[in-house]
C-alpha cells in the first residue's frame, strides 16, 4: 500500500510542475493585445470619470458653478468609456466606431478637467482621459494595419 502512494507521488509531482509551468507561461494570453489594453484603459477611465463627476457635484453643491461643464463631460465620457470597454473587450465589430467616439470624448473631457490646474482630482481625471485616448488611438491604428 505504501509503495502505491510513493508511485502516485512520483507521478504527480512532475505533472504538477508541468501544469505550474504551463500556467505561468499562459497566465495572460492577452498581454500585448491592443484590444485588451484599450478595454482596460477605457474601464479605468470610466471609473475615474465617475469619481470625478461625483467630486464635481460636491463642488457644485458648495457653490463652485465652474465645475458644471466638467461634471457633464465626465458623465458623458464615463458612458462612452463604459460602452467602449464592453465592445472592445469582446473584439466587437464596432470596436473602431466606439473607439473613435471614446477617444474624442476622452480628449474633450481631459481638456475640460485640465482647466483646473490647482486641483489634484481634476488633474488625475485629465491624465486618465489622456491615457484612454491614447489607448483608443493605438487600438484604432492596429485595426487599420491588419
Amino acid at each position: 500500500m505504501r509503495k502505491r502512494y510513493v508511485v502516485i507521488a512520483m507521478l504527480a509531482i512532475p505533472l504538477l510542475a508541468l501544469s505550474w509551468a504551463w500556467a505561468a507561461e499562459n497566465a495572460d494570453p492577452a498581454a500585448g493585445d491592443p484590444y485588451d489594453a484599450c478595454a482596460r484603459a477605457c474601464n479605468d477611465c470610466q471609473r475615474m470619470c465617475d469619481m470625478c463627476s461625483a467630486y464635481c457635484g460636491r463642488l457644485l453643491a458648495d457653490g463652485k458653478a465652474a465645475h458644471l461643464m466638467a461634471l457633464q463631460t465626465c458623465q458623458d465620457c464615463a458612458t462612452h468609456c463604459s460602452a467602449a470597454a464592453c465592445i472592445v473587450a469582446r473584439h466587437g465589430p464596432f470596436s473602431d466606431t466606439i473607439c473613435k467616439a471614446c477617444a474624442e470624448a476622452c480628449k474633450r473631457c481631459g481638456d475640460e478637467c485640465a482647466k483646473f490646474t490647482d486641483d489634484e482630482t481634476m488633474k488625475k481625471c485629465a491624465d486618465e482621459c489622456r491615457a484612454c485616448e491614447k489607448a483608443c488611438r493605438d487600438m484604432l491604428s492596429h485595426i487599420t494595419t491588419t
